[in-house]
């Protein structure tokens, strides 16, 4: 939709997602991403933490089932989606305000690990014999 804040966050998942499933039987997992930046500090010459963000993910369906099975916590990932904000009453009945990440897209950081991609089918799962794997380039070859 038109006016929605669409943002990319790295970082790690703080524990495995949790995976749902809603009474007529709809998949959804949550799970927090936690970014921290890092910051130069000029007066000392040296790199330092700035303050986390926590941000609240959720995803649905078949894409929930594979993100559970998928990822764990310390995972490093790059989270794609729509910024919503929604209120609630806790038990106290005071008045909150949360501000989540619907996902659209989510992935395995590559800078510091590796993957390996298995295509999952839509009616069976996941299947073996698809696996992904880039071919080698040689240095000094165009990238194309």
């Amino acid at each position: 939709m038109a006016g929605e804040t669409t943002v990319t966050v790295v970082g790690n998942l703080t524990g495995d997602p949790e995976l749902r499933f809603t009474p007529a039987g709809s998949a959804v997992a949550n799970f927090t991403v936690a970014s921290t930046p890092r910051l130069f500090d000029r007066e000392s010459g040296a790199w330092r933490d700035g303050d986390p963000l926590f941000l609240r993910c959720s995803l649905w369906r078949e894409y929930a089932e594979n993100v559970a099975e998928s990822l764990v916590r310390g995972s490093r990932v790059i989270v794609q989606g729509r910024l919503r904000q929604r209120s609630y009453d806790t038990k106290e009945g005071e008045r909150r305000t949360v501000v989540e990440l619907g996902v659209e897209e989510i992935g395995p950081a590559l800078r510091y690990a590796t993957a390996k991609v298995t295509k999952a089918s839509r009616a069976t799962g996941v299947e073996g014999s698809s696996s992904w794997t880039p071919e080698p380039v040689a240095v000094g070859d165009p990238p194309f």
